[in-house]
């Protein structure tokens, strides 16, 4: 296949330009009819290319023409045997991809640092999970590991499949390659989330992808690192363990059937630049993330995360991401993000109490990098005194189920309760600072009093909490007794 067309692009260019009357939607007609303000914003030919499933553009959810095209150059490019475009993000693949391996009652492994789209999947699959404590250093939750695997299929025999975060958002990816040979072993597949990987498979000095290392399906948000608009993202599967059928099904359930063309296109156009310059473009971000990466650590009272871990569950390290640690300077990190972007006017992907994350990528330039050196000396002049302790959230056992199912929780009576007396009980909602997205509780977890504590810091500290319907914290529902 020609890797150089953009067959879906192309196609909405041309209908974009085609003089007709259209009786069909969006409303605004091509732009015709858009508020000036949107006008004034995105301009005229953005709104022109909004377009629905006209014939000449194909139907995602039955493609034969262009989107099928751009799918299979998509597949070629990321080492897929088939891919599907998403516009709903990674969140929408992680959730379709769980309902696809999994009925009612069905046993799944994963990691307790999961996104919580994978929460949305356990209560709309109704699969029970098990959960696998990821490896923790200096409060940075790692990947799984295979050991912790093992010992996950070895109590739990009758499950489905195993799903795991690799990289994480730090950029820590995990022992892929053995994962996959024991779940192999065990007759089912393995599941990766890869949303930071998408970048994997066009340089040799990045992190070899999932699927080169045998995974069976693979989620990426295109839109992360990519050149893909903001919502785009891509579900890559090989081999035979997972049935095409039920992805075409379960996509159908968590996707709009109005999918937006701009973000499709946008995926079309990103595969076509990373397989035509992709090697290049990677090359020159590795050489000045790297150079940077150095700058950062002759700054006194920093930690740089590093490629030379030997913590088991950090296998190989995405050496274009930057994840800097401010607890030795008696620093809060959520407390740094907010003095990072309203004086310094630098702004992280990710902030944590103890580290923030900076995702440089093919759109940074080297005039950012320096800001971002000259913003953390500034930060590192005014140390804040003693060093902070991580809080961490990973104390529980290493290989645990819930009482009930995140599906009975969900849809179980419930009732409200005050904070302090909420200890000990399940919950029946999902308790989510973001960014990382990674839930402290979810439905059908027993709620412990660190998971409180913890909570009760981020919110001090101004986290951002999601997902709770009390976000004062100031009371919880669980299920009823």
């Amino acid at each position: 296949m020609d890797q150089s067309c953009t067959p879906l692009l192309q196609a909405l260019q041309s209908s974009s330009r085609r003089d007709h009357a259209g009786f069909y939607t969006p409303g605004h007609k091509r732009g015709r009819g858009s508020p000036q303000a949107l006008l004034q914003v995105f301009g005229r030919a953005v709104l022109q290319a909004d377009l629905p499933e006209l014939p000449e553009l194909d139907d995602l959810f039955a493609p034969d023409g262009v989107i099928a095209e751009a799918q299979a150059l998509a597949a070629g490019a990321f080492g897929a045997d088939q891919t599907w475009f998403l516009t709903n993000g990674s969140t929408c693949g992680v959730t379709a991809a769980i309902l696809a391996v999994c009925n009612p009652g069905d046993q799944l492994i994963l990691p307790r640092n999961c996104h919580r789209s994978a929460i949305s999947g356990l209560i709309l699959s109704g699969a029970m999970p098990i959960f696998v404590e990821p490896e923790v250093e200096t409060g940075l939750a790692y990947c799984v590991s295979p050991a912790r695997v093992r010992q996950a299929l070895e109590r739990y025999p009758r499950a489905k499949a195993v799903m795991i975060t690799s990289p994480t958002y730090e950029g820590v990816c995990g022992e892929v390659d053995a994962i996959a040979t024991l779940t192999h072993n065990h007759g089912i597949p393995l599941l990766i989330d890869e949303a930071h990987g998408p970048h994997f498979a066009f340089h040799s000095d990045l992190p070899p992808s999932a699927l080169s290392l045998g995974a069976d399906l693979v989620v990426q948000s295109t839109h992360k690192v990519l050149g893909a608009m903001t919502q785009a993202a891509m579900l890559h599967t090989q081999g035979a363990r997972i049935s095409s059928q039920r992805i075409n099904q379960s996509l159908q359930w968590v996707q709009s059937t109005s999918p937006s063309y701009l973000l499709l296109a946008s995926l079309d156009a990103a595969r076509q630049q990373m397989v035509l310059q992709g090697n290049q473009i990677m090359g020159q971000l590795l050489q000045r993330v790297d150079a940077t990466r150095q700058q950062l650590q002759q700054i006194s009272g920093l930690s740089i995360l590093s490629p030379s871990s030997s913590t088991a569950g950090f296998a190989t390290l995405d050496t274009t991401r930057l994840t800097v640690g401010v607890s030795p300077l008696g620093l809060n990190g959520l407390r740094v993000d907010q003095i990072l972007h309203e004086q310094l006017a630098v702004t992280a992907e990710l902030p944590t109490p103890s580290h923030l994350t900076f995702i440089p990528s093919l759109g940074t330039t080297q005039t950012d990098l320096n800001q971002l050196v000259q913003a953390l000396k500034k930060i590192a002049q005014k140390p804040g005194g003693a060093e902070q302790p991580a809080p961490s959230i990973w104390e529980r056992a290493i290989i645990s189920m819930p009482q009930i199912s995140p599906r009975a929780a969900a849809f179980s009576a419930q009732e409200t309760v005050p904070w302090t007396e909420a200890a000990d009980r399940i919950s029946a909602e999902l308790v989510c600072p973001y960014p990382p997205g990674i839930p402290v509780l979810y439905p059908g977890s027993t709620i412990m009093e660190t998971d409180l504590d913890y909570l009760r810091q981020i919110k001090a500290a101004g986290g951002n909490i999601t997902g709770c319907t009390d976000p004062e914290l100031q009371t919880l529902r669980v299920v009823q007794l």
